[in-house]
């Protein structure tokens, strides 16, 4: 699909760099940009498509079971980013989080 967009000339400047460093078309650099700001930017329809499969399941909650994922869920990255995004942060890319070997847990 092709389009036209407008920029401010030092994102274009700045995009143009990358793009020439990365190797990549200025098409795949914008797509892999856009795809990672949708991403990023979807949580919500994860979850809904995630409590819509959980209301097909109908099987019975466990009290213990609900009560730890809610924990682990509140302490994780995905949560963070996810209660600070109307403060204007911006989650760190996969390759900034944590690795397992670093979870308290």
């Amino acid at each position: 699909m092709k389009t036209a967009v407008s920029l401010p000339n030092d994102v274009f400047r700045a995009a143009e760099r990358h793009a020439r460093r990365a190797r990549k078309s200025r098409s795949q650099l914008y797509a892999e940009a856009l795809s990672e700001y949708l991403s990023r930017h979807a949580p919500d329809e994860v979850t809904e498509a995630m409590n819509h499969v959980i209301d097909q399941l109908k099987e019975p909650t466990d009290p213990f079971v609900t009560a730890a994922a809610r924990q682990v869920l509140e302490r994780s990255e995905w949560q963070k980013c996810r209660r600070a995004r109307s403060g204007g942060r911006i989650c760190p890319s996969p390759q900034a989080r944590p690795r397992a070997s670093d979870d308290p847990w």
